[in-house]
């Protein structure tokens, strides 16, 4: 899989989602903004919850671009690593295929940086 590819189709399909019910998603967006940057947490750490929840419930999606913003924060292989080792052990069998899927896309996006 080309996880530049999934991230190229998921924000194409959310750019028609966008544009067809933005009374919806312009509040989503504002939840997604005010989360990201209010709290104690810092950035990086809330991308990391994401990720693992992104494998947790199999989205293929979620995963890239979590995946993608936690490169961008300047995440490393090893970060990814232990997220996913912790959401193996929350997850189980199915956490373990996509938490599989999660590093090949770290590998992936780290490549051609």
């Amino acid at each position: 899989m080309a996880w530049t590819e999934t991230l190229t189709e998921t924000r194409n399909r959310l750019r028609t989602l966008y544009k067809t019910i933005p009374h919806v998603t312009k509040e989503f967006g504002a939840m997604s903004k005010a989360v990201k940057e209010q709290g104690v947490l810092d950035f990086k750490t809330k991308e990391f919850v994401a990720l693992g929840i992104a494998v947790a419930i199999r989205c293929e999606a979620c995963i890239a671009l979590h995946v993608e913003a936690l490169v961008k924060a300047g995440a490393t292989r090893d970060e990814i690593a232990d997220v996913l080792g912790m959401t193996l052990q929350m997850g189980g069998g199915p956490a373990t295929m996509y938490a599989g899927k999660a590093l090949e896309c770290y590998d992936e996006l780290t490549a051609e940086a």
